[in-house]
């Protein structure tokens, strides 16, 4: 069919935020339609037993949203979030973020009501975890990017995240706690991506790789070495001019950058 067939041009041609929406928008409308099962098979469980007999729930949940208000949120600030991130990081590390996010804030939730005392539990939806391993991260690499938000003005990226994670802290203390402590779980996923786990590269790799073929009897690899020097000092000095951009970024804003930097900046984010 037609119809079909320019759905899957579209989507080829959609960013991994888009694609991300679009899974997100076609699981509400089965929510809408089937509230109870999906609810039931596709919710997170505050207990552990239960997540054992239902383990996909891990994933799933934060693809779940019982209200129109809850994806709406989620989904703009993936929507403006998301595609900053695309400036300054790849695609994968984007899709390695939501879902490293989403998997930690979940287990931090399901841990939370296993050994606490807490008299009520409710089961986790909604992509709030996954989305605030992505807006963290993002934060954690240029704090001082400002974003412009109407009726405000110009705000950096650590004063929103700061507001987020406070907010996400008075949740964490009040009756849906396990609710704050996924996005608190969310939160410390993307600052250790960026600080301290080289952006998830390993996890990158795993989703860049690919089988290797079948070496015939008669073909010879020869190695160039000079071709592998210059190819490791070409690379030293791009990170290198990358650094200084992304220093110039955190001290004045992407709006200081000239139209050279700029293009520099979005060629080097395909090559991550």
């Amino acid at each position: 069919m037609k119809i079909v067939t320019d759905i899957q041009q579209h989507l080829k041609q959609t960013n991994s935020v888009e694609k991300l929406i679009y899974v997100n928008v076609a699981f509400f409308l089965v929510t809408v339609l089937f509230k109870n099962f999906v609810t039931h098979w596709f919710a997170l469980p505050a207990a552990y037993g239960e997540l054992v007999s239902k383990p996909w729930t891990l994933i799933t949940y934060a693809f779940v949203h019982s209200r129109l208000f809850h994806i709406l949120s989620n989904l703009i600030i993936l929507y403006y979030i998301g595609h900053l991130f695309l400036n300054f990081f790849s695609s994968k590390k984007l899709v390695v973020y939501y879902l490293m996010g989403l998997l930690v804030g979940g287990l931090m939730f399901v841990s939370y009501y296993s050994f606490s005392d807490a008299a009520t539990s409710f089961s986790l939806i909604g992509a709030s975890a996954a989305v605030t391993a992505i807006l963290i991260g993002l934060a954690t690499k240029i704090p001082h990017y400002a974003i412009r938000l109407r009726f405000i003005g110009s705000v950096e990226l650590w004063i929103l995240a700061a507001i987020w994670i406070v907010l996400s802290a008075f949740t964490a203390a009040g009756i849906n706690a396990g609710s704050g402590i996924a996005h608190l779980g969310g939160a410390l996923t993307g600052f250790l991506l960026t600080s301290y786990l080289n952006e998830g590269a390993f996890l990158v790799n795993l989703l860049s790789f690919t089988p290797k073929r079948k070496k015939t009897p008669f073909k010879n690899v020869y190695k160039n070495k000079v071709k592998t020097k210059q190819s490791y000092r070409h690379k030293k000095e791009n990170q290198q001019r990358v650094d200084k951009i992304l220093e110039k970024i955190s001290k004045s804003g992407y709006d200081a950058l000239n139209k050279e930097e700029k293009e520099f900046l979005f060629n080097q984010k395909g090559e991550n």
